[in-house]
């Protein structure tokens, strides 16, 4: 069975499991590299407006797999391009929402700091403790936690290795939501319906402006957030939103 299951639960929402609940999810090569495949596939479908990502009730993705990595040289790393493999991910135009029950630790939580919105299970921990095993975050854990939660927060956990509950995560903008656990996925598709029934392009350069412009000057930032306003005007969505607001009936979004 695959170790990156794909579904279509509900209209133009694609929801993607890791499937490796033996190891915990834990993401060897053949995983990041279906799971590159499957992203880079699903940001070309016009079909798919949001992507759900998720493991299994015990974990989301306990880290990168030890047993893989203990046997590789500074070269095979380096040969290994394993970078290249996120950015199908954090280049991927669809929003992604990250359903976490359970573990999210090492490369785990940077995946899910990948996604976009990061909903998690009251039981759920995350961390980053690969300083423990003599390494360091290796996938985006010493960059985008400190532009989540600032670099004092983020010190703390990549320094001591100790992961964070739930509650703990979302007081520190780590998570979007915390919902109990049997609710994790529910609440991910619904908030994946709504997205999906936005106007697609609103969407995708809503996302677009927000990630261009977080490491830009705020003048920066408001130019391009500027320059996507303007272009939406020439969308059919962009009008028929607005008649069907003045009318007071539900838009029908086409993504034109």
């Amino acid at each position: 069975m695959s170790e990156v299951l794909l579904e279509r639960p509900i209209e133009g929402v694609a929801l993607l499991r890791l499937n490796r609940p033996e190891q915990l999810n834990a993401l060897n090569a053949a995983l990041r590299k279906l799971l590159a495949e499957r992203f880079a596939e699903l940001a070309a479908d016009e079909t798919v407006r949001v992507i759900v990502l998720t493991g299994n009730e015990k974990a989301f993705a306990a880290g990168a797999d030890l047993k893989e990595m203990v046997k590789l040289s500074s070269v095979d790393h380096l040969l290994r391009r394993s970078h290249t493999l996120w950015r199908s991910i954090s280049q991927c135009p669809k929003p992604i929402v990250a359903a976490i029950n359970g573990y999210a630790f090492g490369g785990g939580m940077e995946l899910a700091m990948h996604c976009d919105i990061i909903i998690a299970g009251e039981s759920a921990q995350l961390g980053q403790p690969e300083l423990r095993v003599g390494l360091m975050p290796g996938a985006g854990g010493t960059q985008r936690l400190t532009r989540a939660v600032g670099k004092f927060k983020a010190m703390k956990m990549v320094l001591t290795g100790k992961p964070v509950s739930a509650s703990e995560a979302y007081e520190m903008g780590l998570v979007s939501d915390v919902v109990p656990d049997a609710e994790v996925l529910p609440a991910a598709l619904k908030l994946a319906e709504t997205i999906a029934g936005m106007p697609p392009i609103s969407v995708a350069l809503t996302k677009e402006a927000v990630l261009a412009g977080q490491d830009a000057s705020l003048e920066t930032g408001l130019l391009l957030e500027r320059r996507a306003f303007e272009v939406l005007f020439a969308t059919e969505d962009s009008k028929e939103g607005m008649q069907a607001f003045i009318e007071k009936r539900k838009p029908r979004y086409r993504g034109r």
